[in-house]
This record gives structure tokens, sequence and C-alpha cells, in this order.
């Protein structure tokens, strides 16, 4: 009887990345295109196959806003259910150093900018955040959370440590 039982596939979240980027009080922000309406979010993206969460977050930064940044901390991940897609999303966010800018580089096709607004300005924004997660990560970077990066581990394809 046992054929007679449809397989089911593992249910998997969304696994993204995010960068909060602080230079004085002011924060690197995108403003993107989101299923026809404008959202701002940190520079943030899905994780791909065969990559570890940390290239993954700085990737998203450059790609999303031309600043190429250095790791510095995890801050937290955060589990969600987005209410865009209906999928759950844990969220690796992570502080970052500005390091250097290409602002002649070609952004994301939805992003439309990257700008630098304060916590107010962006706490300011209310339904326009891609969601909840964006002030969350800026409050547990502010409150001093600080994981070391080595709290995560990426073992490469075919790696037996």
């Amino acid at each position: 009887m046992a054929d007679s039982v449809p397989a089911t596939e593992t249910w998997r979240p969304r696994v993204t990345v995010a960068c909060v980027v602080a230079v004085g009080d002011r924060f690197l922000m995108v403003e993107e295109a989101v299923n026809g309406r404008i959202a701002y979010n940190q520079p943030a993206g899905h994780l791909d196959d065969g990559e570890s969460l940390t290239a993954a977050a700085v990737r998203e930064t450059l790609e999303e806003t031309g600043w190429t940044v250095e790791l510095q901390h995890l801050i937290g991940v955060h589990q969600w259910r987005s209410t865009e897609h209906g999928e759950a999303v844990v969220r690796f966010s992570f502080a970052a150093r500005a390091v250097s800018h290409a602002p002649d580089r070609p952004l994301d096709t939805d992003i439309r900018r990257a700008l630098w607004l304060t916590r107010a300005e962006i706490a300011a924004l209310g339904d326009r955040l891609r969601s909840p997660m964006v002030l969350l990560s800026i409050d547990a970077w502010l409150a001093g959370r600080r994981l070391p990066l080595d709290t995560l581990s990426y073992l490469a394809e075919g790696s037996l440590t």
C-alpha cells in the first residue's frame, strides 16, 4: 500500500540575506519596484545554490547598491511569512562596513536607486518597507547585537570538515 501514498515535497523556506550598512546615523537602503509598487529595503536578496551566506550578502549589496562592503558581524536570523508572496522567509542579517563605491555600476533591474536614510526616516516609510525585518535588523544593530561571523559555517561541496 505504500505505493499508493502520494509523495510529498519537503517544505523549504526562502533563504535570504541582508546587510545593515551604517555611516554615521544613516543606513544604506534601496528603493525598488516590487509588484507594481515602490518599496524600501536594506540591500538584500536570495541565497544562490552553492553560495555561502556571507558571499551572498556581499554580492547582493554590490548588485543592488554599487557598494563593496566588508562583513563585520551577524546581527541575527529572522523568520517571517511574507505578505508579498505568502512563503516563509528565513533571513540572515549582517552588519557591514562600506569599503568602496562604484557609482557607475548598473544596479539590479528592479532597483531604482540606493540611498542613505536615518532610522527615523526609515521608520517614517511605514508600510512602504519591504518587510518588518528592515527595522528589526536596524534596531538589533542599534541595540548592540553583534554575533561573530564564525557563528556560521560553510562547508563547500566535497568538504570533509
